[in-house]
């Protein structure tokens, strides 16, 4: 165990405990799981526990966002769980079943593929600099580091769907590499003599090579290196056909036969049929991002800029970001200027806000702000985001403004810079700073070599216009999201009441406090807030309000009243204070459907009218109106007794505090 153990032990206690996880993975900053009953998950208790920053639910996950030591507490959690039994899983939807399989696949070597992407293009800017040249040993090894993983991705998708789907991940593997090799690249198959008959012909007329046929059927020319995603088909595929052989064959022939027939079968198939279709289907959907990207690549980038913490938010960014990766992968392109143009400036945004922040921000949340704007230039934003912009709300919707237009401005000057590719990236790289190599051309695509031919220049001439690109982006986009943030959202108030000190008025004698709030009158234990519930506030009762009007409850003084009008205490003239809080977490209202009578320090006599307040408008916004009535100089008093009445009018005896 390590030294998250204890945390980790929390975590897998208030997910229900370790019977009811049927999947666990982690990606930059959060634990998802997936949870068999995710009504077991302890939401606030996880939320309010040291470590966590939060807990989401999207894609079919339980999401328990640790921050960037999510790969320790990961370790430690699974010390906890052990091996995870599948059983029952939770019901999802067909869109919550392609993220999670998209996530479950991908997440686990998501951070070896940016850092491979940062080895490329570290390589190339070494060589632009003319550190060293492409001849150099140092470059053919880096070069072998940052590229190895992208030219045979297919094997590592095909072992991690593996996983995923239940397969033997050796049969994965052997799956995944057959779908790799050279003869059944369309770059490098031989062409087949004569005609694959009717269907042969159909594939013709559809626009589709065929190089040779498998039992008379034509395999369509496909180059399987730049795609992952008919590799993760075909080993879902494989899936049935291993559990349906292991089944039938005889024990002394399964161990070697069921690779054999399942490794032969779902190649077949594959290269027939799951891949030339889901090879398509990719090419569809590339080709439409690609459309809009011509039609409009500027608005493209704003839109991706403005909505891409929005997708990370719900765990949707994976389907978002694959086309783009398939882009990279591809050798006839290369290069991407779809998404990852519109996305890199956005964490830089977030970070300029809680810079503007810190300016505004009370001396004891200084500190773990600090830490979060470390943790924003690095690329890691949940921190910033669950801790401090999005609770605001205003400042997460400055960083997802300034967010877009700074995804505008890298392809605005990335078109003006290089008018043969535009703004783009050319591999995938880390976040934050460490994304910058992405964006620089190490010359190693001959497709985009030819099209700087083709134009009258070289590739060299425009090697990191890209990442001037991207820098001025990510500077226009930061000093929006700090000027926004600086001078257009302001702090609210803080109002603090201290109920564990004795009044400044001295007790002087018994006290009778008349309902404020006619309504059903609820013991304290039944109110939906925790801390007045257990009277950690002090005694007192709830009442259901059936009339929008506080009045008064004795002849007395406001002492305070919150900015927001959804509480305010009175303090009688023997002493007794009273806490009167319409609603439950009504402060988020910010003051609407409430309306104000009196002001701090008005001296008002039993029955005069204090606030009113829209009892349907609240429950519209989704709130509860229960009015806790709180004594809080409790401990002043040597009994505070509630009514037995079952309804409060006008007049009704709510509370008797005794000296």
């Amino acid at each position: 165990m390590g030294k998250y153990s204890e945390l980790a032990k929390v975590i897998v206690a208030n997910v229900g405990g370790k019977e009811n996880i049927s999947g666990l993975a982690h990606c930059v900053t959060r634990l998802r799981f997936v949870l068999k009953d995710e009504s077991k998950g302890n939401d606030e208790v996880l939320k309010n526990t040291d470590g966590v920053v939060t807990v989401l639910k999207a894609g079919g996950q339980y999401q328990v966002v640790i921050g960037n030591h999510v790969p320790d507490v990961y370790a430690d959690v699974m010390d906890v769980v052990g091996p995870i039994e599948s059983g029952e899983k939770r019901k999802m939807n067909l869109f919550d079943k392609f993220i999670d399989i998209l996530s479950s696949i991908m997440l686990p070597f998501l951070g070896v593929l940016c850092a491979s992407g940062m080895v490329k293009g570290c390589n190339a800017l070494f060589t632009f600099l003319g550190v060293y040249t492409d001849a150099d040993g140092i470059y053919i090894v880096a070069n072998a580091v940052g590229d190895g993983l992208f030219r045979f991705l297919p094997i590592i998708a095909a072992f991690t769907a593996a996983k995923k789907f239940g397969v033997n991940q050796f049969i994965g593997l052997a799956i995944g590499m057959a779908f790799c090799y050279p003869s059944v690249q369309a770059d490098t198959m031989v062409a087949a003599a004569g005609e694959a008959g009717p269907l042969g012909q159909l594939f013709g007329i559809a626009g589709l090579d065929y190089y040779f046929t498998i039992f008379g059927i034509p395999v369509v020319a496909t180059n399987y290196l730049s795609s992952i995603m008919p590799i993760i088909i075909v080993i879902a595929f494989a899936a049935p056909l291993e559990r349906f052989f292991r089944k039938v064959l005889p024990d002394v022939i399964k161990n070697f036969f069921t690779p054999f027939c399942v490794m032969l079968i779902s190649t077949i198939a594959g290269l027939i049929v799951i891949g030339p279709i889901i090879s398509l289907l990719m090419k569809w959907v590339g080709d439409g991002m690609a459309f809009l990207v011509g039609v409009q690549p500027i608005l493209f980038a704003v839109v991706v800029g403005a909505m891409w913490q929005v997708f990370v938010m719900f765990g949707v960014h994976m389907a978002v970001i694959l086309p783009a990766m398939m882009n990279l992968m591809n050798p006839e392109i290369g290069f991407d200027n779809t998404v990852l143009v519109g996305t890199f400036p956005v964490s830089f945004a977030q970070t300029a806000v809680l810079i503007a922040l810190w300016f505004k921000v009370s001396k004891k949340e200084k500190g773990d702000l600090g830490a979060a704007i470390v943790s924003g230039f690095a690329g890691v934003t949940e921190p910033a985001i669950y801790g401090f912009t999005l609770p605001r709300r205003i400042p997460f919707i400055f960083s997802c403004i300034a967010g877009g237009i700074g995804g505008g401005v890298f392809a605005i000057v990335g078109g003006i810079l290089d008018t043969v590719k535009g703004a783009g990236a050319f591999t995938m790289a880390g976040m934050g700073v460490f994304g910058f190599p992405a964006y620089i051309n190490p010359g190693t695509n001959e497709a985009i070599n030819a099209a700087y031919v083709e134009a009258g220049t070289d590739y060299s001439a425009h090697a990191i216009d890209s990442v001037i690109a991207a820098a001025i982006g990510i500077a226009v986009a930061m000093v929006i999201a700090f000027l926004l943030t600086f001078f257009f959202y302001k702090e609210k108030e803080v109002v603090t009441v201290d109920v564990s000190s004795t009044t400044a008025h001295p007790v002087t004698e018994d006290q009778v406090v008349i309902a404020p709030v006619e309504g059903k009158v609820i013991p304290l234990a039944e109110l939906k807030d925790q801390a007045f519930a257990e009277g950690l506030l002090g005694k007192g009762v709830g009442i259901e309000p059936t009339k929008g009007e506080v009045v008064a409850p004795f002849d007395g003084e406001v002492t305070m009243i919150f900015p927001t009008l959804h509480a305010l205490g009175v303090t009688s003239n023997s002493g007794l204070e009273l806490l009167i809080h319409i609603g439950i977490d009504t402060v988020k209202l910010d003051g609407k459907y409430f309306t104000g009578h009196v002001k701090q320090g008005d001296k008002v006599k039993r029955g005069e009218l204090l606030v009113t307040f829209d009892i349907k408008g609240i429950e519209s916004e989704g709130y509860s109106t229960q009015v806790p009535v709180i004594v809080t100089n409790t401990p002043a008093y040597t009994d505070v007794v509630a009514t037995r009445e079952i309804t409060a009018g006008n007049g009704t005896e709510l509370i008797t505090a005794l000296v």
